[in-house]
């Protein structure tokens, strides 16, 4: 058996070889990728934020005389014409009132052409020396002091009238009218607080307040400074209000006022748009949001959401390199825009953008394109920002 002692080390060998040909791994080949093209072009974003309804124009009626209320004469959270009685006082004392001026008047009316015709007959007695100048001076003043009395009396015939006519309470403008705050029966004095009987608001056009944050605008002016977001001229954006139920409303306006200075309290600036109402379908007081429409970012990158991922340090996509490798790369993401996100920062234009396949992606790994994805474009209408 010597020839046995000789082929053992020979078996040995090979069967160690061949247990590390078993656990050697194979070669892995390139992963498999899809990508798109990385796309920079003028990109739509919009503005979002919380709003409340305002009436264009709050009318507080108000009774200018006093007197006894008959009736109330519209439905109440109705909406009113412009001229249409809300309210009648009881007549019966300034008709009173407006004939007894009426009285008085002519009666002055008569006392005047009584001192006229003395004084015309004054006059040539006293070229004749018949009478003294004194008595011509009393009668001239006699006669001025009747064209007087006549004017105020004429006055006072006017004031009667206004007064009757403030008895009938019209509504100034066309809108929507409030509860009555008084009872039919009840007597109004004009020089109370229950001189206040309701309000009526304007409909149309109606205003949309908001305001944004002192950081936001800040933010949006460095954007506009380096060129990064591009506005209306003059700020002139497109408002769309958004019910409480997510219906976009028919109707879109305009901004037409912004303060002059945050609010020490909140530090926001208070923004007001208005928008046409003619249906009335919105009304004061509610709870909407104001979409801004019309900025732009000139080179706007939009990406599948899928290809953005979040670490601790932040978000990040893969791309693959001119050698066909696999590279991490940080980006700093804007607002979603449907199915996809802005990028504003860390993606250039013509770069191959990784949108699936990361399961076995590592820094550096060889990958292998197999269904090359569109490049990709920005939608038509952006989610909102806020």
């Amino acid at each position: 058996m010597p020839h046995l002692k000789h082929l053992a080390p020979l078996i040995i060998a090979a069967m160690l070889a061949a247990c590390g040909e078993e656990k050697a791994p194979a070669a892995r080949g390139p992963s498999e990728v899809s990508v798109i093209q990385v796309l920079a072009q003028e990109t739509p974003i919009t503005y979002e934020y919380t709003a409340q309804t305002e009436s264009s124009q709050l009318v507080e009626i108000r009774t200018r005389v006093s007197g006894f209320l008959d009736k109330r004469t519209y439905k109440e959270g109705s909406v009113v014409k412009a001229g249409q009685t809300l309210f009648q006082i009881d007549k019966k004392p300034f008709e009173a009132q407006l004939a007894a001026a009426h009285g008085e008047l002519s009666a002055q009316k008569a006392r005047l052409s009584v001192a006229e015709a003395t004084l015309a007959r004054v006059k040539p007695l006293v070229e004749q020396n018949a009478l003294s100048k004194k008595d011509l001076d009393d009668s001239n003043g006699n006669e001025r002091t009747a064209q007087a009395a006549v004017e105020v009396a004429r006055a006072n015939v006017l004031t009667a009238e206004l007064n009757l006519g403030y008895a009938t309470i019209k509504s100034p403008i066309e809108g929507l009218a409030s509860f009555a705050k008084v009872q039919d029966g009840s007597y109004l004095n004009a020089n109370s607080q229950e001189a206040l009987l309701t309000t009526v608001g304007a409909l149309d056009p109606m205003r949309v307040n908001f305001s944004v944050s002192e950081n936001e605008i800040l933010k949006y002016r460095e954007k506009i400074a380096k060129g990064i977001l591009k506005v209306p001229p003059q700020d002139n954006f497109v408002i769309e209000v958004v019910l409480s139920d997510g219906t976009v409303y028919s109707e879109k306006g305009h901004i037409t006022f912004a303060d002059t200075s945050f609010s020490q309290g909140t530090g926001t600036m208070l923004l007001r748009a208005e928008v046409a109402n003619p249906k009335g379908s919105l009304v004061p007081g509610q709870f909407v949001r104001a979409r801004l429409i019309g900025a732009t970012y000139p080179k706007g990158i939009v990406v599948p959401q899928k290809a953005i991922q979040q670490s601790g340090q932040g978000y990040f996509v893969w791309i693959m390199d001119k050698d066909n490798k696999a590279q991490v790369r940080p980006i700093e993401v804007g607002p979603w825009m449907a199915d996809q996100w802005l990028v504003q920062h860390g993606l250039n234009g013509g770069e191959s953008l990784i949108v699936d396949g990361f399961m076995r992606l590592a820094p550096g790994a060889p990958v292998k394109v197999v269904t090359p994805a569109p490049a990709a474009a920005p939608v038509a209408s952006p989610t909102p920002s806020k």
